[in-house]
């Protein structure tokens, strides 16, 4: 059996003993390069089977614009992963950025989206100001936005998570277990998905009659320290949970170390449940149960939702959300008898 072997044309500039910029220019059917470089070319690029790209259409750029507020996180790789799976086999190219929710960043990505003309627009957890905005709908560059922070404008697409549901799957299999007092770290509070899976947290504790505990509700942003500080303010409580669920993995590997430092163990002596199903998480010791949100696929989606609106196609549901799903593994166990 034979593998085919995608050839690019760095390796046949390589091979041909010409630029990158020359290749490209036989690629593209221009004229100014010499007759035998051209015939040199052409032939290695039969030879190798190599498949031009299909022409960007009039009018498009071929770029595909995703943002960040940040770039820092795991969770960010996988939404890029998915994002530029798709784009690269529509044959567009991928600009990243992150504008960390001010305006100077803001609007030196937005001055740089009208040199290269994008063709869209994908907002991942980030709240641009209303006047850029306005002047993206301005510009006509379509929006596709991925976990919105706050309530979208209307007639923009959205691309998310059961995140309610699944805050209320890891709480119902952590009162499967026997645990009456759970411990939760919430996300940024502006971000609908944290508000969405600490309500769906809430719900499971109400459908089992346990009497809600404000004490055992600590603010966190989604990463490692606030994982970890909020774990320890829950387990200074006269009353300790014996269980924690974090509404994200980072911050529960967070709240691991922080029940490591105490002495205290996971499972046997507190549970942990995370939310993301981030890769490194099912090698961490020991492995964490967690809620899985489809993250590439969720990047996968929002590529596709953002071509379609750059081809002029009608988005007929505006709001999309993909299945979480409870992973369970070796971090959640009942609750050992107190002294």
């Amino acid at each position: 059996m034979t593998v085919e072997r995608k050839v690019t044309i760095t390796a046949i500039a390589r091979e041909a003993g010409v630029s990158v910029p020359t290749v490209s220019r036989v690629v593209n059917g221009r004229s100014d390069v010499a007759p035998a470089t051209r015939a040199r070319v052409e032939e290695l690029l039969q030879r190798h089977g190599y498949r031009r790209r299909p022409p960007t259409p009039p009018g498009r750029a071929g770029l595909l614009d995703l943002v960040f507020n940040d770039l820092d996180s795991p969770w960010a790789v996988e939404i890029i992963r998915g994002v530029e799976e798709v784009a690269h086999a529509s044959g567009v190219g991928t600009v990243v950025s992150a504008i960390h929710d001010r305006s100077g960043p803001a609007r030196q990505w937005l001055d740089n989206l009208r040199a290269r003309a994008s063709d869209g627009v994908i907002l991942v957890t980030s709240a641009l100001e209303p006047v850029l905005h306005k002047e993206l709908h301005r510009l006509g560059v379509p929006i596709t936005v991925v976990d919105p922070a706050g309530t979208p404008s209307l007639g923009v697409p959205t691309i998310g998570a059961t995140n309610w549901a699944g805050g209320m799957a890891a709480t119902e299999h952590l009162l499967g277990m026997g645990h009456g007092r759970i411990g939760f770290v919430t996300g940024p509070a502006r971000l609908l998905c944290s508000r969405a899976r600490l309500d769906g947290h809430r719900a499971a504790l109400e459908s089992a009659g346990v009497p809600a505990d404000d004490s055992l509700i600590v603010s966190g942003d989604f990463y490692h320290q606030s994982g970890f500080t909020g774990c320890n303010v829950l387990m200074d409580l006269a009353d300790p949970p014996t269980a924690v669920f974090a509404a994200s993995d980072q911050m529960a590997l967070g709240a691991i170390e922080a029940l490591r430092r105490r002495g205290l163990r996971v499972p046997e002596d507190v549970s942990v449940i995370g939310f993301d199903d981030l890769p490194e998480v099912r090698w961490c010791s020991p492995p964490l149960t967690t809620v899985r949100q489809p993250l590439a696929e969720m990047g996968k989606l929002a590529a596709r939702t953002a071509l379609r609106m750059a081809r002029g196609e009608t988005i007929e549901t505006p709001r999309l959300e993909l299945a979480t799903e409870l992973l369970v593994r070796a971090s959640t166990a009942p609750p050992r008898a107190r002294d």
